[in-house]
């Protein structure tokens, strides 16, 4: 806009610093397009695999796995930590191969395309919304051969240069239409969905102002944005999770539709609304629990308190 001033320019360390991520970032993408994709695949898993579970991380991801599955023994919660930071590897090693990985090669099965086509000769918008299972990045590619127009949301890189990269690269195996999370990004988003443009979200991580629903038995704070857009614009909300088949081969599973309940207390129903997503999402961690990303604090920190309690009446009292 005339009249607004420049944004500061960021201080020359933190732009070298963005210079030397943006090099690694470009020399790791640069080093697995030489490869083909199994074997990049295979390259990510084995390497991820050995050093993920030694890194400060894998605190929280014991953490997360033992408010999930107490009943798992240690050895049992190693050992799936171990296939989860190898799905990890992964989806890293597959991400600058994307445009290899796609529905027309058959290297991503669709289950329930027909209910994407659906929408799509809808001409009214939906609100898809997945979790962050195995390469999530093939729901974006299914969502783009399907031919239904949406907007993938995104939450933009805090390096610019990397940034870029990303964009690229989803771009170039068709994410064409982007909605960055907050701000202008809402504002176009809402436009889009005027137009009959759908919106992908991911719902499975922790948000500050959402409402508390249950998640694996704990309470857990979740974006309401899935259920009040749909409430909203009076359109359904499309699961959609992926699974993995093999390296560099993956099925996005298209979920019958989910409806916001119209009780008259518009504010209980999308808490209702985020619960049943958050029913689904947890589903689908229970049946492939490795291929779910366990890395981030889910849950508040009132639940996280209560592993330490735990063990402080375990050294007091022995094991049960």
């Amino acid at each position: 806009m005339p009249g607004e001033a420049a944004p500061p320019k960021p201080p020359l360390s933190r732009r070298i610093k963005w210079r030397v991520e943006d090099a690694l970032f470009g020399l790791f993408a640069g080093t697995m397009r030489l490869l083909d994709v199994e074997t990049a695949s295979n390259f990510g898993a084995w390497v991820l695999s050995r050093l993920g579970p030694r890194t400060g991380t894998e605190k929280t991801v014991q953490r997360n796995l033992r408010l999930a599955f107490p009943k798992l023994s240690d050895d049992a919660r190693r050992d799936l930590s171990v296939r989860h930071w190898a799905e990890l590897g992964r989806l890293v090693a597959e991400f600058s191969l994307m445009d290899r990985i796609t529905v027309e090669n058959g290297r991503i099965v669709v289950e329930g395309m027909e209910r994407l086509h659906a929408i799509r000769d809808s001409g009214r918008p939906s609100v898809m919304v997945s979790g962050h299972f195995s390469n999530w990045e093939a729901m974006a590619a299914a969502i783009v051969a399907s031919g239904a127009p949406t907007q993938i949301t995104y939450r933009a890189a805090n390096n610019p240069l990397i940034d870029r990269r990303i964009i690229d690269s989803r771009a170039a195996y068709g994410v064409k239409l982007f909605a960055p999370k907050g701000g202008d990004g809402a504002r176009d988003l809402m436009a889009g969905m005027k137009r009959g443009l759908s919106v992908a979200l991911l719902n499975d991580q922790k948000f500050s102002e959402g409402p508390e629903v249950s998640f694996f038995g704990h309470p857990a704070n979740t974006a309401t944005g899935p259920s009040r857009l749909a409430q909203r614009f009076g359109c359904v909300i499309q699961p959609i999770t992926v699974e993995r088949i093999g390296p560099a081969r993956l099925k996005v599973v298209i979920h019958p539709t989910l409806t916001v309940p119209d009780t008259g207390d518009r504010a209980a129903d999308v808490v209702a609304s985020t619960q049943a997503i958050t029913d689904l999402i947890e589903g689908q961690i229970r049946a492939r629990p490795w291929e779910w990303f366990w890395t981030h604090k889910r849950w508040p920190p009132a639940v996280y308190a209560t592993l330490a309690s735990d063990v402080s009446v375990e050294r007091r009292n022995g094991p049960a």
